[in-house]
């Protein structure tokens, strides 16, 4: 069985527009003071939809069909705000822009902003839990250590999940006494229909048996490995297995998937480049204004297959130290000019010449500095793992995981990142690096991250 409800993204997308039309219906009601006629409804409605159409993409940049968006109820209305903000800005440019979006008067179109603003964010907050949530069912989690408390606390904290976790279970107490009787005893006395359960244990040989004879009393079983993927959009190092890898992670080229990868790398870089070469001029004066340097430098780090490549970007700090960590790593500052275009990620522009060459990919795990590699491999189990597929200018670590390093050692940290990292190399595809590129919008528009 799923941890969530696999319709959600699609009744939340009904919603979306289904609350779009009626906050329409609403604004012409509100602006006549009358109901709307038939014709008058559709004479709106019809360049109305493109704009709907336009907020749809708005709402998927933004994260907002995601499988966590219904749990942050908190952070919600604030999201929406922001997100309501950029589609205000899209209606204005097309009705006052565009001719063929002509409606009259224009305070039509100021009153639907209101509204929908509201109408929608009602139904965020409280109309998908009316009628987008399932049944709960009790489960109980058979595990150890802080995966196990981390899942507890996330599932029994939100209401997106179809379980809730009533008891959890030590794995680490396997072989006491009564042990088998305590699981027995909660899952008849709870009405229990799931057992999630971390397969990977050595202690779990002992109690497979019982479990299966569980099989016949109609209760489900979940592995905690996938339960923690499905929720945290990334693998658990700490879980990890030899055989993970031999199960999960394959070198095998797949034909079509590296052939329209190659191919929307080179067709969007090419564009990408087409449109960066306006920035060129700009950033060559404000880089000779600033300390008369040169405009680039060529950085080396670990390409695919450990692979030493050399990316290019505009230089940004004092002195161009090609991408080495020494001793003398710190006393290269950022210059003034560096600092705003490390803020705006202008300085990365050149580096889709290392997309069109073929050292990068536009999608795929960052590339890490030589030293710092070296020194992650020897600290951190498996992370020369990262280095089997093409890294990226972005990737599904710099979309979600919102603490990453930045050009210095950060054992732990480096540790999350593997984790998203390993995630995406284990389910990449087509439909997923699209993802990330719509994803890496909001990330480029809101000036964050790296």
């Amino acid at each position: 069985m799923s941890l969530f409800n696999k319709k959600e993204p699609l009744v939340l997308l009904a919603g979306d527009l289904l609350f779009f039309v009626v906050s329409l219906w609403l604004t012409l009601l509100v602006r006549n003071g009358a109901l709307p006629s038939e014709g008058l409804f559709y004479t709106h409605l019809k360049p109305f939809a493109v704009l709907f159409l336009a907020w749809i993409i708005v709402f998927y940049i933004a994260g907002l069909y995601e499988k966590h968006t219904v749990i942050l109820k908190s952070r919600l209305p604030n999201i929406l705000a922001r997100t309501q903000l950029v589609n205000s800005g899209l209606a204005v440019a097309f009705f006052y822009l565009v001719p063929f979006f002509v409606i009259t008067p224009k305070t039509i179109l100021f009153i639907y902003l209101f509204i929908s603003s509201v109408v929608v964010l009602l139904w965020r907050m409280y109309g998908y839990f009316i009628i987008g949530r399932g049944p709960i069912n009790n489960a109980i989690l058979i595990g150890s250590g802080e995966e196990m408390k981390v899942l507890l606390n996330e599932v029994n904290n939100n209401p997106i999940y179809n379980i809730k976790f009533i008891s959890s279970v030590d794995l680490n107490r396997a072989d006491e006494t009564g042990f088998w009787k305590e699981i027995v005893t909660k899952i008849y006395t709870e009405d229990v229909s799931v057992i999630a359960i971390d397969l990977a244990n050595e202690n779990v040989e002992p109690v497979l048996p019982h479990l299966y004879n569980l099989i016949f009393a109609k209760i489900s079983f979940i592995d905690m490995h996938k339960i923690y993927e499905d929720i945290f959009d990334r693998v658990p190092l700490s879980l990890l297995r030899y055989n993970w890898f031999l199960e999960n992670i394959s070198t095998t080229p797949r034909a079509a998937y590296d052939a329209m990868k190659r191919a929307m790398d080179t067709t969007l870089a090419f564009i990408l480049f087409i449109v960066s070469l306006v920035f060129y001029p700009f950033v060559y004066i404000a880089i000779k204004m600033d300390d008369g340097g040169p405009l680039f430098i060529a950085q080396e780090r670990i390409g695919e297959g450990n692979k030493i490549i050399k990316i290019l970007k505009f230089r940004s700090m004092t002195r161009d130290d090609r991408g080495h960590y020494g001793d003398d790593f710190h006393t290269n500052t950022v210059t003034k000019a560096g600092a705003f275009l490390r803020k705006s990620r202008i300085d990365e522009l050149p580096q889709l010449i290392n997309v069109l060459k073929g050292d990068l990919s536009l999608i795929g795990p960052r590339p890490e500095l030589p030293a710092l590699a070296k020194e992650y491999s020897s600290q951190i189990p498996y992370y020369n793992v990262r280095h089997l597929i093409k890294p990226g200018l972005s990737g599904w670590a710099q979309i979600y995981h919102e603490t990453h390093p930045h050009h210095e050692v950060a054992t732990e940290e480096t540790k999350n990142k593997l984790s998203y990292d390993l995630y995406y190399i284990k389910n990449r595809s087509f439909l997923l690096d699209i993802k990330i590129t719509l994803r890496t919008l909001k990330t480029l528009l809101s000036i964050s991250g790296r």
